[in-house]
């Protein structure tokens, strides 16, 4: 990473390179298939955004992975807002595998907050009410539906971060 900032462009693309293989196989354990890639490109373009952010006293792989599990999240919060469409009469058998590990993620990740942070974030960043028919729908006032998502945002990023990265 050194010779990457200094400027040197073989060392960046291979650098790149490596990185890509490392993200792939860290976006396939928890994305689905169909944006693995896309996240790969969302990271890989931020990295290269906050390269001059990157400190060479302290190791590399810390930094990556941060940068990974921020777009991981981003990711998740993406498919959370995702419409659902109906399902086709005849549903084709494939590896649907990681989109089950994926919604069963945000299930479980959910089931760490309190109930009225779990129930805010579904609605408002997952189903896609307005923090106005959350309100409604809930039965708490709109400064307290916005509060219960900010904490569990808060909460579920904490998580997160505590998270071991398992290669």
């Amino acid at each position: 990473m050194l010779a990457a900032q200094d400027g040197h462009g073989g060392a960046y693309r291979r650098l790149l390179g490596e990185m890509s293989e490392w993200l792939t196989r860290y976006f396939q354990r928890r994305l689905p298939p169909g944006d693995v890639d896309d996240a790969v490109q969302e990271t890989l373009l931020a990295i290269h955004r906050r390269r001059h952010t990157y400190d060479p006293q302290y190791p590399l792989g810390p930094w990556l992975a941060a940068i990974a599990k921020n777009k991981w999240v981003d990711q998740l919060r993406s498919l959370a807002r995702r419409p659902v469409d109906e399902l086709p009469e005849h549903l084709a058998v494939g590896d649907h595998e990681a989109s089950v590990v994926s919604s069963s993620v945000l299930a479980s990740l959910l089931d760490e907050l309190r109930p009225a942070q779990a129930q805010a974030i579904l609605l408002v960043k997952v189903q896609g009410y307005s923090v106005e028919e959350a309100s409604g729908q809930i039965g708490l006032s709109v400064s307290a539906v916005k509060m219960n998502i900010h904490r569990g945002l808060a909460r579920l990023t904490t998580i997160i971060e505590k998270t071991p990265d398992v290669e």
